[in-house]
């Protein structure tokens, strides 16, 4: 009877070693490959993983701002659009520019803001800005320089007062048919200008 208890007692302290050597073992495998719980990493450790994993799941909203678009664009009105845009892409989302829109007038580089209120003149409002800037002394010294008739394109010579994308035309037919301007009152041979209008454009005019 005893040798019977005996026996029992001894398999199961075989079976009690056999659960703590193999518990022991898988733990030995896990840290070999690297499975290692939360639990058994320092609180500062803990801290560091949850904080990383947080900042690759999370991702800043984008920052919007309203832009007016009016003038000379085929959809004026008030768009959305990501901050840090430019200028071209406010055009752009407006539906592009009118045949008549004086396109070079704006810096289609520059970013837009909050608020931001973007007009596209027509040609002829660019032209009396234009004559603005001169006879106030702000504008630029190439915007002072003399228009050759002879050469000027037809952009160049619309910048002249009192001359539109019509009489740009006639002056270039006259040059092509007449072989050039001999001098400058020879302008006043163009249909509809005259002695006052040849006077407010002779200093800015040169053959």
């Amino acid at each position: 009877m005893n040798y019977h208890r005996i026996k029992i007692a001894a398999i199961a302290f075989c079976v009690i070693i056999c659960s703590i050597c193999y518990g022991l073992n898988r733990n030995h495998k896990y840290r070999e490959e690297g499975f290692v719980s939360i639990q058994e990493t320092p609180a500062s450790s803990q801290e560091e993983f949850l904080a990383g994993d947080l900042k690759e799941t999370s991702k800043e909203p984008l920052r919007i701002c309203y832009v007016h678009i009016c003038g000379e664009v085929a959809s004026p009105g008030v768009y959305e659009l990501e901050e840090g845009s430019r200028i071209f892409q406010a055009v752009a989302v407006a539906g592009g520019f009118t045949e008549n829109a004086a396109a070079d007038s704006l810096n289609m580089a520059e970013p837009v803001k909050d608020g931001m209120k973007i007009k596209v003149p027509d040609k002829e409002e660019a032209r009396v800005l234009l004559d603005q800037a001169l006879s106030s002394g702000t504008g630029s010294s190439e915007g002072r320089r003399t228009v050759n008739l002879n050469t000027a394109d037809k952009n160049q010579l619309m910048t002249l007062r009192g001359v539109g994308e019509a009489k740009a035309d006639d002056i270039i037919r006259y040059r092509e048919s007449h072989g050039g301007f001999q001098k400058i009152e020879d302008i006043m041979k163009i249909s509809g200008i005259k002695e006052a209008a040849f006077q407010k454009i002779k200093d800015d005019i040169t053959v």
